[in-house]
């Protein structure tokens, strides 16, 4: 996440136009996967979720720090991308909207007010000008947060209050409203003020909930459900114990389909089938002065193995140091799984040597933006091998061909769908392994907050 003030951020905006804890209780969402264009025209689309995946992952990297000012650490990615989406209900009485889930930033937010502006927010089943809104006046809930309110802190430091004006009642030109707040990363931006809203689910109300409105963005069609690691997020918020999800394959077409996101509260789990999970305790976040890293689920990742064979690469790109560079992370806002440059380098080399008899389809490495390519054409039967993850306690997760390999011609050229970054030759700062959501398809993946661990099960995601 990268902050400024907001009048730097509604600079960008123009500039960018003109160029183109409660009762326990466990509730079930219905999880959506947003399509993507047919196979049958590829390139353009397969291109985009490169770029997007590789311009979230320079964002994950490399955010700015908290500021005083008009700031808050929220990250923003387009339904088309190929995310996931949940449908959150706010106000009195409820107005539902559509958010991206995202477990790599914590603030949630929404397109907000009737004058609400999104440039350059056009794509595939999505129309700018029909974007859905929340109106403020329309809620008798709706407040807007103060510069004095504990909750304002959590979004700009705990230092604000020593900054807020003392108004008097003779005085029209202070203001004692918590700062706007402005955000710019990867190919986006949004700003807006904070309110306090109920969150409305059937089984639950949640008063008091610290809310983004935003009335203007950048390349960002949808508002965000963040699911990160910071106080304003809706699991700190909401109090859960545990949350949890299972991630429909996506076949990059128009298809709706769906699965759902758990949010439990209560203080064991419910759901007996947890019982088979197997668990990896979560990675100390880094204490350096990188505050957004500290919103980051670290995983406790120590080899990935091809098939049988370890994939070679120093140790210490696993193991975040106290600046935050290095360390796996795992990411629900991420497509493609990102590697730092050495990471990517091995893993291609490994598989290009268990695939050799498969020829390489470079052109459409060239048109994809995704490599190593293998044309498997003229193959009667192929056989690729599991891509294992290995973490701390000996928790293993292996991979299927379907959850690392993608068919993206209908000819017959399969890629992998992990990317890096040529730019970043020694690895670049910020966690050098983005675990994207491609790779965690057709997986139960818990994140269990209480017990500061995380859970995986394979299994089919069947779509609702």
């Amino acid at each position: 996440m990268e902050f400024f003030p907001i009048q730097f951020l509604l600079s960008i905006v123009l500039l960018l136009s003109a160029s183109s804890s409660s009762s326990s209780i466990t509730v079930t969402l219905p999880l959506t996967a947003f399509p993507s264009l047919p196979l049958t025209h590829p390139w353009k689309n397969i291109k985009h979720l490169v770029s997007a995946s590789l311009a979230r992952a320079q964002h994950l990297k490399t955010p700015k720090t908290k500021s005083n000012t008009s700031i808050q650490n929220v990250a923003l990615f387009p339904r088309s991308y190929g995310a996931y989406s949940i449908s959150l209900a706010f106000g009195t009485p409820p107005q539902s909207l559509s958010l991206v889930f995202d477990t790599g930033s914590s603030l949630v937010w929404f397109p907000c007010t009737a004058g609400y502006r999104c440039s350059n927010c056009s794509f595939p089943n999505v129309d700018a000008a029909t974007i859905p809104k929340f109106i403020p006046k329309l809620s008798s809930s709706a407040r807007i947060i103060g510069c004095r309110n504990r909750k304002c802190s959590w979004i700009f430091g705990p230092n604000l209050k020593s900054s807020c004006r003392s108004c008097s009642p003779r005085s029209r030109k202070c203001s004692d409203t918590c700062p706007g707040y402005g955000i710019q990363y990867g190919s986006g931006a949004t700003a807006g003020f904070l309110l306090s809203e109920t969150l409305d689910f059937p089984e639950k109300r949640v008063p008091d909930f610290l809310v983004g409105c935003s009335v203007l963005s950048v390349h960002q069609p949808a508002g965000i459900a963040g699911f990160g690691r910071g106080p304003e997020s809706l699991p700190s918020q909401m109090g859960l114990k545990r949350f949890s999800h299972c991630l429909v394959p996506r076949q990059f077409d128009d298809s709706p389909v769906s699965s759902p996101l758990v949010l439990d509260s209560s203080p064991e789990s419910g759901d007996s089938k947890t019982n088979s999970l197997i668990y990896a305790p979560f990675r100390e976040n880094p204490s350096g002065s990188n505050a957004a890293f500290r919103e980051y689920y670290y995983l406790t990742l120590r080899r990935i193995l091809i098939g049988r064979k370890p994939v070679k690469f120093p140790y210490k790109y696993l193991v975040p140091n106290s600046a935050g560079n290095g360390g796996a992370i795992i990411d629900s806002g991420s497509t493609f799984t990102f590697l730092d440059k050495p990471i990517f380098e091995a893993v291609a080399e490994e598989l290009e040597k268990q695939l050799v008899k498969y020829p390489r389809a470079k052109g459409v490495e060239a048109e994809s933006g995704l490599r190593p390519c293998f044309d498997i054409s003229k193959e009667e039967s192929v056989e690729f091998p599991e891509l294992i993850l290995k973490f701390k306690g000996g928790a293993t997760l292996a991979l299927p061909p379907a959850n690392y390999l993608a068919l993206v011609t209908d000819t017959g050229v399969v890629c992998l769908t992990m990317i890096t970054d040529v730019n970043f030759l020694g690895g670049g700062g910020g966690p050098a392994i983005i675990f994207g959501a491609f790779q965690q398809q057709n997986v139960l993946v818990q994140y269990d907050l209480a017990k500061e661990r995380i859970g995986f099960r394979k299994q089919r995601c069947t779509g609702n």
